[in-house]
């Protein structure tokens, strides 16, 4: 199997670092437009006849993305603060030549500083989305789960190609 390329350190954090600046920009102005224009608890839709798919509502979380473990959330504001300084200080070493590996990092990276700011600032997280029965998230939160999803597809990916090729190998014995 080839050995993977690191893409320049000129490129990848700067890339990393790009991405995750326009999430956490995101996330920041859309729950700034929440808090001041939607009341605690209360919901806001973009159509009404849509209510029951889709509409914002503004609720308060001390736990995890989606509400869980609330807790727990003086835990989650110290694993944040560790997975950002973990991405900027041990990038170097992933396979960031990788250019899923990298919008992964930056996902995940955006969605902490934004949820982490919100748990020093304000004491918890500001959450609004509301997709059907799911329950209420951010963008911050939607950037973490799709960024650790794409980062475990690579891993699996990456794992199953290495057992391919060590099964064609020894057909070839």
């Amino acid at each position: 199997m080839e050995t993977e390329k690191h893409t320049s350190p000129k490129v990848t954090l700067p890339t990393i670092l790009g991405l995750a600046a326009v999430i956490f920009a995101l996330d920041q102005i859309t729950k700034f437009l929440v808090v001041k224009n939607i009341p605690l608890h209360e919901s806001w839709s973009f159509w009404p006849a849509f209510d029951r798919l889709f509409k914002f509502t503004f609720i308060t979380n001390t736990g995890a993305a989606f509400g869980m473990f609330p807790q727990l959330g003086n835990a989650f504001t110290l694993i944040a603060l560790v997975v950002i300084f973990g991405i900027v200080t041990f990038y170097h070493y992933l396979p960031t030549g990788n250019f899923w590996v990298r919008v992964s990092l930056g996902l995940q990276l955006g969605g902490a500083m934004g949820n982490v700011l919100d748990r020093l600032t304000r004491g918890y997280v500001v959450d609004f989305v509301k997709i059907g029965f799911w329950p209420i998230f951010n963008i911050a939160d939607l950037a973490i789960v799709v960024g650790v999803a794409i980062l475990a597809y690579y891993l699996w990916d990456e794992e199953n190609n290495a057992n391919m090729a060590h099964l064609s190998e020894g057909e070839n014995l």
